[in-house]
Formats: structure tokens, sequence, C-alpha cells
């Protein structure tokens, strides 16, 4: 069985550093055995990833801003836990996305965080209980925001 290390390199994927909370909340908060991190908005190209699922952005496209989101999640998740193969189980994920009142598909761009979490850590540990809202607005105009509770031994 690879290491979660050797699968993040198979996708090649490097892990970002923690970003610099932008308002009054800490990254990532350790209680007993779970780790909760904080919302992580979509980035693209270092920049929030701006845009609204229905108006004028596809449901590829947040699938995408929602696997970069898993990214930047993991990032954290390791400076918050040292080393991801201490990951038990990815207990849950909570995903916002910004879309319009006739949007319906936000369970479909929240997969490309689930699928990324999946394909990283593997079924037993990745798979996760999930919710998938839509919004009318996030911070800064991001298309999604997603925030993750980690198991860790």
């Amino acid at each position: 069985m690879s290491s979660v290390q050797d699968r993040l390199n198979a996708l090649g994927i490097t892990l970002p550093p923690v970003a610099v909370p932008a308002a009054a909340y800490v990254p990532f908060v350790q209680s007993g055995n779970l780790v909760f991190l904080s919302g992580h908005i979509a980035k693209k190209d270092g920049k929030p990833w701006v845009g609204q699922l229905g108006a004028d952005m596809s449901t590829e496209e947040g699938v995408a801003a929602a696997r970069a989101v898993a990214i930047d999640l993991l990032g954290t998740l390791q400076a918050a836990v040292g080393d991801l193969s201490r990951v038990k189980r990815i207990v849950k994920v909570l995903s916002l996305v910004n879309s319009t009142a006739t949007y319906t598909e936000q369970h479909l761009v929240t997969n490309g965080c689930s699928n990324l979490l999946g394909e990283v850590f593997g079924n037993e540990v990745g798979a996760h209980a999930r919710s998938a809202f839509g919004v009318a607005q996030l911070p800064l105009g991001a298309c999604v925001e997603i925030e993750l509770i980690a198991e860790v031994q």
C-alpha cells in the first residue's frame, strides 16, 4: 500500500503552506483526536477564485475549484498534524457553493473535494460525512468555501 505522500506525488500535488487568516480566527483547532479546519476559499493563481455557479461558472469549473480547496485544506491539515499519515479518518466536509437560487448541483461541485480526499487517503480513511449548501455569497466573492474535520492518531 502506498503512503499518503506517495499518492500526492503520483497526483502531482505539492501542498501549500498554511494561509494567513484574513479575519479573527485560526486556521485549525485540535480538540482531543479531532482536528477542525476553518473554511478555506477557492483560489486560482493565488487569488480568490471569484464566481457564482449557475451565473458565470459551470459545474465543471466549480468541481475544479473545490479540488483546489481540497489541496489547500490538505496543506493546513499537514501543518496541524505534522504528517498526513497520522490521519485516521476524514470525518466531515462542509461545502458552501456561491450559487444562484435556481442552481441545484452543489453536491456535484463538492465532489471535486470529496473525490480528491478519496484518492489521497483511500476509501477507508477518505470517505466522509458531508454537507453541500448553496449560498448567496461568500467572502471576497469566492465561488466555493469548504471546511473539514479529521480524526488523528
